[in-house]
C-alpha cells in the first residue's frame, strides 16, 4: 500500500491555512514546520511608447509537504535506520533511533525533515498516520478552505487525476526520489514551465 497527496495548483490562493493547521494539529514551535507554502512569482512590465503597460507576469503557490517517496533519498542516508517507510507507505523516523545526525535533512530535495531544536531528532510529515490509520485525511487536507488538498492510495488518486504531474517549478525533478505526489497544473504554473524562469518570492519564510 502507498499513500499520496493529491495538490490542484489552480485552486490554492496561498492562504497557508494548511500550514497552520498541521503547526497546530502537531504542536509545532515557531521554528519548526512540517508544510510549507512556496509563493512562485516571476515575468516582467514595460511602458509602451502609447503610455500603456505590457506585461507577462504570473504567480502561484505551491503547498509542499513529505511527498512520502517510493525511492526516498532520506531513508538512504540514515546511518540508524530510524527514517524509514511504514505499511502504509508513509515515511518518518522513529525517535528511538534516531541520532540526530541531519543527514535527513540535506538529502531530501523538499526539505520535508527538520531537526527538533529540543529533542535534537529528526521530525516531519508523517501523513498524519493516526489519522490515515482510522480512515480520516491529514488534518492539512480537512483543513484547506478551497480543497486544494488531497490524500489516498496513489494508485486511487492517478485513477482520479490522470493528467496530473510530479513536479512543477521550482520542485525537483519527480526522478530523483519518485515522490507520492500529483499536482494539476495551474495556466501560470505551465506559463512558468514554458518560459523557464521565475522565483521564490518568500524564500526567507519558507527555508
Amino acid at each position: 500500500m502507498q499513500y499520496g497527496f493529491f495538490f490542484d495548483n489552480a485552486r490554492c490562493t496561498g492562504c497557508k491555512t494548511c500550514e497552520l493547521a498541521c503547526k497546530d494539529y502537531k504542536g509545532l514551535d515557531a521554528g519548526r514546520t512540517y508544510r510549507r507554502v512556496i509563493d512562485y512569482e516571476g515575468g516582467t512590465w514595460e511602458t509602451m511608447p502609447d503610455g500603456s503597460v505590457s506585461q507577462n507576469c504570473f504567480v502561484y503557490h505551491i503547498s509542499l509537504s513529505c511527498n512520502h517517496c517510493s525511492d526516498p533519498a532520506c531513508t538512504h542516508v540514515c546511518p540508524t535506520g530510524a527514517m524509514h517507510k511504514d505499511e502504509l507507505g508513509l515515511v518518518w523516523p522513529d525517535t528511538t533511533k534516531c541520532i540526530g545526525c541531519g543527514y535527513c535533512t540535506m538529502a531530501c530535495p523538499y526539505h520535508a525533515p527538520v531537526i527538533d531544536q529540543v529533542s535534537k531528532k529528526s521530525s516531519k510529515c508523517d501523513g498524519c498516520r493516526e489519522r490515515t490509520a482510522e480512515g480520516k485525511k491529514p488534518i492539512c487536507v480537512e483543513a484547506c478552505p478551497l480543497r486544494a488538498l488531497d490524500f489516498a492510495e496513489t494508485s486511487d488518486l492517478l485513477s482520479a487525476h490522470p493528467n496530473c504531474v510530479s513536479s512543477i517549478l521550482p520542485l525537483a525533478e519527480p526522478e530523483y526520489t519518485h515522490p507520492n505526489l500529483l499536482i494539476n497544473v495551474s495556466a501560470a504554473a505551465a506559463h512558468a514551465a514554458e518560459r523557464g524562469d521565475g522565483r521564490i518570492a518568500n524564500y526567507d519564510e519558507i527555508e
